[in-house]
């Protein structure tokens, strides 16, 4: 048997075993990797590699924005920002058939794409309009199932850490590239869960809620905007080329500090510590998770895991349709049980190289792999982002499932267009430059 193979079977068979007897992720990921490599190394050298490649993989510059986003988000969940952009949806959805379910999705957008999380997305949105839905005589497995369904959209529409993630591991592609291509797919995901949740509540007489108008539109039109312009500040900056990524992260603190201290005074100076406690604690686990992966990333190069991985998917057809599709297909699976971070951490450069060699680009192979991922968080058994949905809604996940399975295939029609039409990653990049 080949170096590649034995080394491949070993990092596969001992995760898994580790994984199912409830190991850490991270911990799980370490133990593989170095067991794998002993066919090659001696013991000692085995350990100090490992050592060595930790350290080097969590000694990167652009790193540093991951923990800054992550506190920025912590800032703006406590701010009361969610309320706000919920208003500020309700003004552009009032008229629409199921109108809340539409305000839903778009403020999920607006509010994943501004936090970052898409678990804090589905709780905010879910905790404040779930209830005003009920009241208006949605259904609840409805309403729970079109929250979870658009809640991932704010990880694709940046600023986004696993897109900076992707970055690291993928050899430095271009963080600005990847966030100006994850708008138009994280836009086409929203569109398509508001096009299935208008059909229900068009067929069920889900009624429109009163437009907001006048001086009390502008009044909410105005007091959204502060928390809007994160997103234009942060964003601009990093394209216009005023500051880089990591900057752009610090920059995103400081302005979600002023606004929720000074402007909206929504958080107080003695809820620092709690906010600054737990992004530590979300930044520790994230970078150190980054730090092991470095090991596998390594050794999956040194003993041609990858090369041969692709070689082997090569083999199997020479049509590239055939083997996008069989590469979405085990990303879908991976998603089911595996957070994203490790998975990006695992599976980038196992298929990058495969599909660089279908001619695919970098930034739509990021694209593809975190919307692949981000179906994941919704789809059972481990999909956080489900659970959360489930859980605020006082409901049971065998009843959302079923109004989920809609949403389910548009969101896979998205992912097939993001596969096979590369503009829809590409366009945006390339006319800005990248």
């Amino acid at each position: 048997m080949n170096t590649a193979l034995v080394c491949g079977l070993i990092i596969a068979v001992v995760l898994l075993v580790l994984l199912l007897i409830g190991t850490p992720i991270s911990t799980a990921i370490g133990i593989s990797s170095i067991l794998a490599i002993l066919p090659v190394l001696d013991t000692n050298a085995a350990f100090l590699t490992g050592a060595q490649r930790t350290f080097s993989g969590i000694s990167v510059f652009t790193l540093i924005a991951i923990p800054f986003f992550i506190l920025a988000g912590n800032i703006m969940n406590r701010g009361g920002i969610a309320t706000r952009l919920i208003n500020f949806a309700k003004v552009i959805t009032g008229t629409i058939p199921g109108a809340l379910a539409h305000t839903n999705v778009l403020a999920n957008m607006l509010f994943g794409a501004i936090s970052g999380s898409g678990v804090a997305s589905a709780s905010a949105m879910g905790t404040i309009i779930g209830p005003i839905e009920e009241k208006e005589g949605y259904d609840k497995d409805y309403s729970a199932a079109v929250n979870i369904a658009s809640a991932p959209t704010g990880l694709l529409i940046p600023p986004s850490n696993v897109l900076i993630t992707f970055s690291l591991v993928s050899g430095g592609t271009s963080v600005a590239a990847l966030f100006m291509a994850g708008y138009i797919p994280g836009i086409l995901w929203g569109f398509a869960c508001m096009v299935v949740a208008f059909i229900i509540a068009s067929k069920r007489g889900y009624k429109t809620t009163e437009r907001i108008k006048g001086s009390k539109a502008v009044k909410t039109l105005l007091d959204a905007i502060p928390s809007l312009l994160l997103i234009v500040i942060v964003i601009g900056g990093i394209i216009k080329g005023i500051f880089t990524a990591t900057e752009g992260s610090v920059v995103a603190v400081v302005y979600s500090l002023i606004l929720s201290l000074f402007f909206y005074k929504t958080i107080k100076f003695s809820e620092l510590y709690e906010i600054f406690r737990a992004s530590a604690e979300t930044t520790g686990i994230i970078v150190f998770l980054i730090g092991v992966s470095s090991i596998m990333a390594w050794v999956m190069a040194f003993t041609g895991i990858p090369s041969a991985i692709s070689a082997g998917l090569l083999g199997i057809s020479n049509n590239p349709v055939v083997i996008l599709l069989i590469i979405n297909i085990v990303l879908l699976f991976v998603g089911t049980f595996m957070d994203i971070t490790p998975a990006i951490l695992i599976f980038t450069p196992i298929f990058m190289p495969v599909c660089a060699e279908l001619g695919m680009s970098s930034v739509q192979f990021g694209i593809m792999l975190v919307l692949n991922l981000c179906i994941g968080t919704i789809t059972p058994p481990v999909g956080n982002i489900l659970f959360v949905g489930v859980r605020v809604a006082k409901t049971r996940i065998e009843e959302v499932i079923k109004p989920l399975l809609l949403y389910y295939a548009v969101i896979i029609g998205v992912l097939l267009l993001v596969t096979f039409i590369p503009a829809i990653s590409t366009f945006l990049p390339n006319l800005m430059g990248y």
